[in-house]
């Protein structure tokens, strides 16, 4: 079994304790994954973020037949949406893919890599459909991640 426990860098923004996160690229038995941890768990507070599409903050669509244009989008929204939370890439321990076409995907990879570093890679699964919400819609993408526990504020100290 290798243990990818996440430990903070230099490279990313980790403004939470990333020790409480572990990845297991290949558990014994299983054939490495390429790209992505079979495992991941964490303790701390669960945070879903819904898929995520190519729509710009007016709606429109960003990269309209360009799955690159439309995936660097993606991930761009899932930031936003994790930062709401308080939360990071780094805090990511699971990544679903929608794409229309599995051949969307290397360009799905590229503007993940661009935000997660290899050692930090969560869960992933890749499902390819008939269609979207819209028809010009290519891909999207829903994240699962985990935050520590708020500190317990102490009493009487």
């Amino acid at each position: 079994m290798i243990d990818f426990t996440s430990r903070p860098d230099d490279s990313h923004d980790h403004r939470h304790d990333d020790r409480r996160i572990t990845r297991i690229a290949a558990p014994e038995g299983v054939h490495p994954g390429t790209g992505y941890s079979h495992v991941a768990w964490g303790t701390g507070r669960f945070i879903a973020v819904s898929g995520q599409c190519a729509f710009d903050e007016q709606g429109r669509i960003v990269g309209e037949g360009d799955a690159a244009a439309q995936a660097r989008q993606v991930f761009e929204n899932l930031r936003r949406c994790l930062a709401a939370a308080g939360a990071t890439f780094g805090d990511v321990v699971k990544l679903t893919y929608f794409v229309t076409d599995i051949a969307h995907l290397p360009a799905v990879r590229e503007a993940r890599d661009a935000v997660i570093p290899a050692d930090r890679l969560p869960a992933s699964s890749a499902v390819q459909v008939a269609a979207l919400v819209r028809p010009e819609l290519l891909l999207e993408v829903e994240a699962f991640a985990v935050l520590p526990d708020p500190p317990v504020p102490s009493v009487g100290g």
